[in-house]
């Protein structure tokens, strides 16, 4: 028996997109480890490989080896009835003629169940060996789908080139030609570009924070010549008046002076307090602006390190590699960026093309052959 529970209907939904124009009908091959798929299309140009592991089902049951045969159109017709954030769950039992699909939805008590006719299919599993390519390129799936996507417009071959320099994707057409070349750059992630832009965040804080700083040390200043020129007034009285050295009068005088010093000192440090707490309001407002800053660049950041958006190339190579590929397959392997944001690129003179995507589940993997000459 065979029991698949997925945590979300929109995996299988992406990779039946990504296949069903390449391959009309395939086995999905089930046994304890996960569930496997391997095609070739009509024409024996082109090879596609799936895996979803056992460890990426939310439950998965498989008591022996068992192939499901199924027409792949028919299938993403089933899927389309469900959502994509749908539990979904697939159920066959042994030597069953009946593959059962049941999408369970998060936000009601909605169950949906579908029974679908499995297929007789011979297909002979290929061994693909391993090999060790001589150019191995890591670039965002968006971008390699855009280039093939543009690059279809000219004419129906490219040609990709890795060599020192970069990767090169070049294409003729009657009308016209094109090339894109993408140069390697320092990282796949944006967590170095980020820690940058952090960092560049926390010198414009503590730049504010010392401009803050100077503006008090400039307002101090100016209380303090305030205060000079406060302190200065009485004594001016003093001097002009007509004061005895000796005698009750300078007692008086003294008290009287003395009780203005005390008044007039009041007043001033109550204009020190006044001036001290309109810095202190105005102080938060003025870091508030670099630290709201600096709490969406770290939420972006989070998103970003979720999503794991490449924004950069990455090329290994070990010798100079030319090869030209069919664009009407590379446009079709290209859908599967939909599963992944990085795509491999793997490549050796005379050795058919790989076309990896990792995901969260498995992978899928797509092998192309090289066109020889003019065929």
């Amino acid at each position: 028996m065979l029991e698949a529970k997925l945590s979300e209907a929109a995996i299988l939904k992406r990779l039946l997109d990504a296949i069903k124009e390449l391959v009309a009908d395939a086995n999905f091959e089930c046994n304890e480890e996960g569930i496997n798929l391997q095609a070739m299309d009509n024409s024996h140009v082109a090879l596609v490989s799936v895996k979803l592991d056992a460890t990426g089902f939310k439950k998965y049951r498989c008591d022996r080896p068992m192939p499901l045969g199924v027409n792949l159109n028919a299938l993403t017709k089933v899927l389309k009835c469900a959502k994509d954030d749908d539990v979904c769950t697939l159920k066959a039992l042994d030597d069953a003629d009946i593959l059962s699909l049941t999408y369970e939805a998060r936000n009601s008590d909605r169950i949906a169940e579908y029974d679908m006719k499995l297929m007789d299919i011979d297909s002979d599993t290929l061994g693909i060996p391993d090999t060790d390519y001589d150019a191995r390129v890591t670039m965002p799936s968006s971008e390699f789908s855009r280039i093939v996507r543009d690059l279809s417009q000219l004419g129906e071959s490219v040609r990709i080139e890795v060599s020192k320099e970069g990767v090169r994707f070049f294409s003729e057409g009657e009308a016209a030609n094109g090339n894109i070349l993408l140069k390697q750059t320092d990282s796949i992630g944006k967590v170095k570009t980020k820690k940058e832009e952090g960092a560049e965040g926390d010198d414009e804080e503590e730049a504010a924070e010392e401009k803050d700083g100077d503006d008090d040390e400039e307002d101090e200043d100016e209380d303090g010549e305030k205060k000079s020129k406060k302190a200065k007034k009485p004594k001016v009285k003093k001097e002009d008046g007509d004061v005895e050295m000796n005698g009750d009068d300078d007692e008086e005088e003294d008290g009287d002076y003395k009780q203005k010093n005390d008044e007039e000192d009041g007043e001033e440090e109550q204009d020190e307090e006044e001036s001290s707490s309109k810095k202190r309001k105005k102080a938060p407002a003025k870091s508030k602006v670099p630290k709201s800053k600096k709490a969406r660049k770290s939420k972006k950041d989070d998103d970003d390190d979720e999503e794991g958006l490449p924004d950069g190339i990455r090329i290994e190579m070990n010798q100079h590699v030319n090869l030209t590929f069919s664009l009407k397959y590379l446009v079709n392997f290209a859908k599967s960026s939909t599963l992944s944001n990085v795509v491999q690129l793997m490549m050796s003179n005379d050795v058919p093309l790989l076309v990896s995507y990792e995901f969260g589940q498995g992978h899928i993997r797509y092998y192309l052959a090289p066109k020889i000459g003019d065929d």
